[in-house]
Parts: structure tokens; sequence; C-alpha cells
């Protein structure tokens, strides 16, 4: 069950910071937030009069660490900075002034060992102030920094204002556009991941791709105004449906919530227990979730099963996906009842080869689907795997007997005694042909009748632009010792994505069918896609799927739209490039993509023509490849 991973009270000030914190704890929040600077206490930063006496009264512009211990400082505060602090303002002392407060209060933050402090922004232009964070989340000489978060409104206030005001046209500018304050800021600092976002929900909730941008950035708190909430009959508070909805679609991503405002019913705990539920109804229908718990947004290199030899866990994970076996036994019993008529299911006996049998679940879906079907089939087993042949020969020993003959032996070097009927496998990986699926059957093919099927028969890759602030700093912060630096950014990674934002529609890429009836079997591939952009957004890479076809209208998919439901046995792949680049709504995207094969192995490369131009990522293999061997 989805719950809020914590749960904040906002303080604009703590007069009793013991007492403000023991409050909120009770009544079931996990932390609270505070000012960093007492308001009270003296602003002056120059602590020496002109005979070079110290003021120590000017040192004391906040509360005391000793109110609270170590533990708490770090694990129940966040701090505010002052929000009158105007690095960019036009008059050089204010600015100046500006800078040395803020530079004190965060050196305080530091000191208590804040995880964050929280920095509000008031427009697009925040140049100095980007300078000033990118010089604190670079200083990589100290033990500990804590990260930036800003505080950014969903909607800017002036648009609020102006749409109540029917003299006032709308506005397009990027001044107008939050999201813009935000993204300027996160490129000056160099998309570095100390900083984050504490996105200000809004009244008014603007459109749906609008929200769904925001949802593909690092939103570390989504604060909620207690204004937003309304009243039910029992004198509770409530949000609106439309806020509910984005409130559970930030559910699944687990952000961390922040309650902002005066207290405008009995209590701040009705609050809190309000959207604890929310976050709970979040989880209905969430098949997914117990298995990919952990591997949120967490890069994994690509498997290789026809290279590596996989370990049981693995083996063990991948069968228990609820909905790839059924679906084979459906394709199975359907090609059975097609080939052998009812008057023939006596003396007709249909080979079949499983082809990558692993430890045999493949084999029981055949035999499964052959019994449903009332037909009789003869089955292979065909796997490399040493480990697992020891599995299917326990196998056959001890359930399937003389249905079934085990065949220790690489598909691709396999001289059969017979030709089979159907050819079954299971080579797909999360783009497809990524784990040498075209080139294991294209060798194994040779097993088919001529008038045999493949099961699957074809299947087809598809790609979208991705924007993701947290993937591209998985990818940048990826340990690639002894390598250069651009290897992390052009391997792709299976990843199960929830912090992301598609900024356009997937297309398809590559397909492969089978039986390849080619007469010269050539698995190269090149394809150039065209996205066209709907709103500003920020490249950061692209996100790889794929849909097969079994047999007939069976298949399966993790391409979003056509998704079979509840399976799990496949993430997402991403491909990350090197830059990130800044889309405008109108743009034309271009992708070029290839497949390159030479003796020994397999690769992608990838690279942007428009708007501009990056350099091909991962050429002749340089940073990842694919073993034929």
């Amino acid at each position: 069950m989805v719950k809020i991973t914590s749960c904040g009270l906002d303080f604009p000030t703590a007069p009793n910071l013991k007492k403000a914190l023991a409050e909120a704890v009770d009544a079931g929040y996990a932390f609270i937030c505070v000012p960093i600077a007492h308001p009270r206490y003296k602003r002056v930063i120059t602590v020496e009069d002109h005979l070079g006496k110290v003021d120590f009264q000017a040192l004391a512009f906040t509360r005391s660490d000793l109110l609270l211990s170590c533990q708490d400082w770090n694990n129940l505060v966040l701090g505010k900075t002052s929000e009158w602090i105007d690095l960019d303002s036009c008059d050089e002392k204010i600015r100046s002034h500006s800078e040395e407060v803020l530079n004190q209060e965060i050196m305080f933050a530091t000191h208590l060992g804040l995880p964050a402090a929280l920095i509000r922004l008031h427009g697009l232009e925040q140049t100095n102030l980007a300078r000033f964070v990118c010089g604190k989340v670079s200083m990589e000489n100290i033990g500990y920094q804590a990260d930036f978060w800003f505080i950014v409104p969903m909607i800017s206030p002036k648009v609020q204002a102006d749409y109540y005001r029917s003299d006032v046209p709308e506005s397009k500018s990027d001044e107008n556009d939050t999201w813009h304050w935000w993204n300027n800021m996160r490129l000056t600092c160099a998309s570095d991941r100390k900083i984050g976002l504490c996105l200000e929900l809004s009244a008014d909730l603007p459109s749906q791709d609008i929200l769904n941008r925001w949802l593909g950035e690092p939103i570390k708190n989504l604060m909620i105004p207690t204004s937003l909430f309304l009243t039910n009959r029992k004198g509770f508070p409530v949000l609106s449906h439309a806020h509910q909805a984005f409130l559970k679609l930030c559910a699944l991503q687990k952000i961390q919530l922040l309650l902002t405002g005066a207290n405008r019913h009995s209590s701040y705990k009705h609050y809190v227990q309000y959207l604890e539920h929310v976050y709970q109804l979040a989880a209905s229908g969430d098949d997914v979730s117990s298995y990919s718990k952990g591997f949120e947004d967490h890069l994994q290199i690509p498997l290789q099963p026809l290279m590596d030899n996989l370990e049981s866990n693995t083996y063990e994970v991948f069968e228990k996906d609820p909905v790839k076996y059924t679906e084979y036994r459906h394709a199975i019993y359907q090609a059975l009842v097609d080939r052998v008529p009812e008057d023939e299911a006596d003396k007709n006996v249909q080979v079949v080869m499983v082809v990558g049998a692993g430890r045999g679940p493949l084999v029981n879906a055949a035999l499964y689907a052959a019994n449903s079907a009332n037909r009789k089939i003869k089955c292979y087993a065909v796997e490399k795997n040493p480990n697992a042949i020891v599995t299917l020969y326990s196998l056959k020993a001890e359930e399937w007997g003389d249905k079934v003959e085990v065949v220790a032996c690489d598909m691709r070097l396999w001289n059969p005694p017979e030709k089979c009927d159907i050819l079954v496998s299971e080579l797909l990986g999360s783009f497809g042909d990524n784990e040498l699926s075209p080139e294991c059957l294209d060798g194994a093919q040779m097993f088919l009748k001529d008038d045999g099927i493949s099961i699957p028969c074809e299947y087809t890759s598809h790609l979208c632009p991705l924007q993701s602030h947290k993937l591209y700093n998985e990818a940048k912060h990826t340990n690639q010792e002894h390598r250069a630096h651009y290897t992390r950014f052009e391997m792709p990674y299976v990843v199960h994505q929830l912090n992301t934002f598609s900024i356009a529609p997937v297309q398809p890429l590559f397909t492969f069918v089978h039986p390849n009836k080619d007469p010269v079997k050539d698995n190269r591939r090149f394809k150039k896609l065209t996205f066209k952009i709907e709103q500003d957004s920020v490249l950061h890479g692209f996100s790889g799927y794929f849909d097969t076809v079994l047999y007939k209208d069976i298949r399966l998919s993790i391409v979003p739209k056509t998704y079979s439901t509840g399976m799990f046995s496949w993430f997402p792949i991403y491909f990350p490039i090197q830059h990130p680049i800044s889309l405008k709504k109108g743009d034309e995207l271009e992708v070029n993509f290839w497949r390159l094969i030479n003796k020994k192995i397999v690769w992608y490369e990838w690279s942007v023509s428009k708007p501009v131009i990056v350099p091909i990522h991962n050429s002749n293999g340089r940073s990842h490849n694919i073993g034929l061997f």
C-alpha cells in the first residue's frame, strides 16, 4: 500500500522550536519547516566597528543549535532562507548584503546538518543566485553540504491575478511560466543532483500536459496551502477532485508533502490524516508496485543472457510474472488448434521446440496448452546455461518424463534430429532486440518446417524523447572507473521510470519478423524519427519500449498506450544524452538511431540532428555493446 513518504508542517516562525516540533509530531507530521534565521534577531553581517570591537549580538542571528539534538536537526527540520533576500537586485547594496546574509544562513544550515535549505524563487532572472548555489554545490572538498530546494509556485502570482481581470490579455512569456523559473536555475547549475524542487500547489491547476511536465522534475516537496482545502459535511478538510487526482500521481512517486498556512479546521492532524487517505487510494489496482519497490528510477545495466549465464534469482523473478506465461500458453494453444484439426487430434503429433528454455516455464506452458487443446506434442527444451540444464534434467526426471527431450546446447549450433512445427522462444529485452533475439532466431529457424511458425512471430522497438532530471543525474553519477567521462552517457539502462516526462508520443523504430524469409539475413537497422514538441521542455535522453506479436492477435507490450496490464518482466530502457537540450514549443526534434553489427558484437548508436546537432553517441560501440558469443 502506498503511504506518504513523509508529511511536514510549515511554520512561518517558531518562537518555541521544541514546542512546535512536539505539536507537529503529536499531530502526525514527520518533520517541520522553519526559517533558518529568527526574525527577532539583529540582521547585521559586519560585526566589527571602526575600533575593531566585535558586536557579538550581531552574530546571534538565530536560535542556538543546542535546542535540539543533532539527530533531530538532521531528520526532523527543514530550513527556509529569508524571503527578502534578493541576489539579483538592481541595487548593488541590496545584492551584496543579500549574498552575505544568504551565505550566513546556508553556513548555519550546514552546521546544523539540515537535509536541505529552501529558497523561494520570485522570477525568471536569478542568475546571480544560481552562481551562488552552483558555487556551493560544487564544493567537493567538504564532507557535507545541505541540498538546495527551490520553492516555485505552480502558477505565477501575476498569471493568477490576471486570470480574474478581463482587461488583461493572456501572457505566454517565459517570465509568466514558473517552470522556466525552475528550469533556468537547473540549467545554470548544470543540472546538479543536489538541487531540487519544492512545488507549491495552486488553487487553479494548469492543463494535464503541464502537470505531467512538473511530474518529470525532481519534486522533493509538494507544498499544499491549507487555503486549498474544502470542508466536507462532517467538517473535515478535503481537496477538490482535480487536486486529489494530481496528489495520487505524486503518491506513485512517493513525493514528500509539506502543509503550509494557518489552521482552518479544528486540528492540523485532520489534514495529514486526509492526505494519508488520498495516498493510500493511489495504490488501488497497482499490481506492479510490490514487485518494483526499490527499483523506481534506479538504473540497471541490461542483461546479456547470450554471453552471460543468468543466475537462479534472475530466473525466479521473471517466472513470477502473472501475464507473460499466460499469454504464451494462449498463443501455443491457438497455434495447436489451428494446425491440428479435431479429427486428427489423436494421431497428429506436433513437434514443439523451446529454445532458450531457462528453467522450463515455457516448456510447462507448452505442455499445459497441449493438454488444454487436447492435442499431442513432442517437446524439445534447448538451453545453453549449464546451471539451468541441471534444473531441466531434474524436471524431466520428476515431472515431464518422455514428453520432453532436454538439449544442452547453444541453439545456433544444435543439429536437431527432426524439424519442428512450432518454435517457441522468449529472448526479448526491454528494447525488443537488445538481447539478440534476431541473431538467435535467425540461427534457430533452420529447425522449422516450411510451414512452421515462430512464437513470437514479430516484435517492434519504440522510442520517445524523455525529460528526467532524476535519470540524467543517475547516469551522470554512474561509477565508470578508469573509463572516459562520456561512457556513462553512451550506455542504455533498464529502469522502472517514475520521475519522468514523455516529451512527445512514442513512435515505432525497428521491426523484426520470424521466421525471417530474406535470403540474406541482415539485422542492421537505421531510422530517423521526427517528434513535434508541444510544450517547452528539456531533453535528457530517450525512453525505449517494445511490443511483440506472439501469434495472431495475442500480444505482449510495455509501450505505455498498449501496456499489458500487470506484466513486470520488462522495464523500459533509457538512452541518455551527454548534455541536456532545451526545446521550445513548435520545435521539431529529429533523432537518428542505428543498430549495428560486426562479427563479435551488436551495438546501438544515437544522435540528435534537430533543433541542434549533437555528436554521435556510442560510436563503434566504444562504451557499450552486446556480445554475440
